[in-house]
């Protein structure tokens, strides 16, 4: 028997428990290092990334030398991007990333732009633009960090940034400082 016109098979419609999970986002996140032992820590934060429920790492760009950005006087960083598909809400995945920090001894002392073991951006959320208290997303200053957009230009080059309508390639061309913000090669897996 055919069902009539504007009716819908009763199999196809969501179930109650399939509208409350959370869809699957596509996030990149940046890596920074510049205390200890830089790659372990980024390999660490991959590997943290890559054991947590509702995440699943994507790709891993590859790893950067970078010059320091901003006082107090510090050593070069070690940066790598990560893109995950992940069915975790903005806040949520912020609150993990932030976890991931502190399980690798990280500590906030409240001075901007301080040495650190380990930092984990959130750079992107699908084309999401969201201004709340603690969460700002597309990252603030992600289109003038070259540290941050060279490895998002390897693993997203013609994805266009939400909140400028520009493509990643054109505002890493914009910043691009050779000198400053060096590719090394693959990140290696972590052993930890």
């Amino acid at each position: 028997m055919s069902r009539p016109k504007n009716v819908k098979d009763p199999r196809s419609a969501p179930r109650a428990s399939d509208a409350r999970a959370p869809r699957s986002g596509r996030a990149f996140v940046s890596l920074g290092s510049n205390l200890g032992d830089r790659a372990r820590l980024l390999a660490f934060a991959v590997e943290a990334l890559r054991a947590s429920a509702q995440i699943d790492v994507e790709a891993v760009s590859p790893l950067y030398e970078t010059d320091p950005v901003g006082p107090p006087p510090q050593g070069a960083y070690l940066n790598a991007v990560v893109e995950l598909r992940t069915r975790l809400h903005p806040r949520a995945l912020l609150e993990r990333l932030l976890a991931i920090e502190e399980r690798a001894g990280r500590r906030r002392s409240g001075v901007r732009d301080e040495p650190r073991r380990l930092d984990l951006d959130l750079l992107l959320y699908d084309d999401l633009v969201l201004d709340q208290p603690g969460l700002v997303v597309p990252h603030p200053r992600l289109h003038t960090r070259a540290f941050a957009l060279e490895p998002l230009c390897d693993l997203a080059a013609d994805l266009v940034h939400p909140g400028c309508g520009e493509t990643i390639a054109t505002l890493a061309r914009r910043v691009r400082d050779p000198a400053a913000v060096r590719r090394l090669g693959a990140l290696e897996s972590s052993t930890a």
